[in-house]
């Protein structure tokens, strides 16, 4: 039996968290390989390692000095190791990431030097093995993840090793040069590790008691969600919502290892549960849980008798294809179709209607600004009758106007636009409908 464990930033942010994390990990001993993130905030007003490598960086391209820069980084490491009680000494560590910033090694290596610092002090706090993550975990060279390389890597090298600290965020490409992951770097690592040596649980530590239902800058105290499917959370993180990005879930996914979302100041609290399926008794709610996003643009098209044009759709997209721009939604009518798409996407391509006008010469063509999606998502939905009906009331009684309403095939989720001055309100109004009243 084993876990994976990941920490955030927050969770090692200084001494006192890394006690914590030991804590945690020393209470069960399937806990046996760790990953961990750079330091975070200690403090509302701190900056995290992270920013404080990139800035490092770009001081010393700069032609600043590259030992002077890299100091304070250096002192709070060595702050993490005085008060832990630890000897080891990093000063040559120090040194080489200097020489390289000097070497100009790249903003990726910058970033990464977080983790694998945090790495080695964790490692030698715990006891247990340091496995630098550019030594098994692998991009090609075009820079895209190897998936099977770092697969196969992983099992080999960690089956040697009963317990081990693997850095998250980076990799390296063929030629030895350091590459980070996009978004969520540490808990795609995670992800693949848990994968890679087929653990039984991945657990996720962070600074929140699990996924919650509903944003809390918006919704005062929204609930906690218990089971979340891989489906949901992938909706539900679309869409917007924190806590864990999409592209982190999918190894682990693929595998059907669930994951678990703790807190690391609560321990005790059990958290969110990410699994294929929910048990039955987790099924009691409609909905799981309520997203959205704003600043979108709706291009709105008219053309006569567009159902019966063939490869109409097909050209129209080809503009999109051209112009790199992506597309959230396409809402159809007989002779009409919308695609809401990015603001910022649209308005850095300022030419789009004027192709869209030119290959599928529409009757009318429209842009519409300031609109927001609101995504509900639950796997209870598919189950109970009414479940729109109550969505459009609850929008309604707060004289909120629908421009827009997409579901999609599995009944997974149902997703109305609205005016982006009417986003939080509605979130607000639709969580007390059906997560108040239940």
């Amino acid at each position: 039996m084993a876990k994976v464990v990941k920490f955030g930033g927050s969770s090692l942010a200084d001494a006192n968290q890394f006690r914590k994390v030991a804590e945690i990990i020393r209470s069960d001993r399937e806990r046996r390989y760790v990953v961990p993130s750079a330091p975070g905030k200690r403090f509302p007003e701190d900056t995290k390692v992270t920013d404080m490598l990139y800035q490092c960086y770009e001081a010393v391209g700069k032609g600043k000095n590259a030992t002077a820069e890299f100091l304070p980084i250096a002192e709070r490491f060595n702050e993490i190791i005085s008060d832990l009680g630890l000897t080891i000494n990093l000063d040559g560590e120090y040194d080489i990431i200097a020489e390289n910033f000097r070497k100009r090694a790249g903003r990726d290596y910058a970033a990464s030097r977080g983790e694998y610092l945090n790495g080695i002090i964790l490692a030698n706090y715990l006891g247990f093995q340091f496995v630098d993550a550019a030594k098994c975990i692998y991009f090609a060279a075009n820079g895209e993840f190897d998936h099977d390389l770092t697969d196969a890597c992983l099992a080999s090298v960690l089956g040697g090793y009963p317990e081990a600290v693997i850095p998250g965020f980076y990799g390296a490409r063929p030629d030895g040069t350091i590459q980070t992951f996009s978004r969520g770097g540490s808990d795609f690592t995670g992800s693949v590790v848990a994968k890679a040596i087929n653990a039984d649980l991945y657990e996720n530590w962070t600074d929140v008691s699990g996924f919650l239902a509903a944003d809390p800058h918006i919704v005062e105290n929204p609930e906690i969600i218990e089971y979340i499917t891989y489906k949901e959370l992938r909706e539900l993180s679309y869409m917007g919502a924190g806590v864990l990005h999409q592209d982190a879930i999918f190894p682990v996914r693929t595998a059907r290892i669930p994951i678990n979302i703790r807190n690391t100041n609560i321990p005790d609290a059990k958290g969110t549960m990410i699994v294929p399926e929910a048990p039955k008794e987790a099924d009691s709610k409609i909905i799981t849980g309520i997203a959205g996003k704003k600043h979108f643009s709706v291009i709105s098209i008219e053309k006569d008798e567009m159902n019966s044009e063939v490869g109409f759709l097909r050209r129209l997209l080809t503009v999109f294809d051209n112009e790199g721009i992506g597309f959230e939604h396409i809402p159809t009518g007989i002779d009409t179709m919308s695609l809401v798409v990015s603001t910022e996407e649209l308005e850095a391509h300022p030419n789009t209607v004027e192709y869209i006008e030119q290959v599928c010469r529409p009757n009318h063509i429209e842009v519409i600004n300031n609109f927001a999606l609101v995504a509900v998502v639950g796997r209870g939905m598919k189950e109970r009758k009414g479940t729109a009906t109550r969505i459009f009331a609850a929008l309604s009684h707060a004289n909120i106007n629908i421009k827009m309403i997409d579901q999609g095939s599995s009944e997974l989720n149902i997703i109305v636009g609205i005016h982006e001055k009417d986003f939080e309100k509605a979130v607000r109004v639709i969580y007390d409908m059906f997560m108040l009243s239940e």
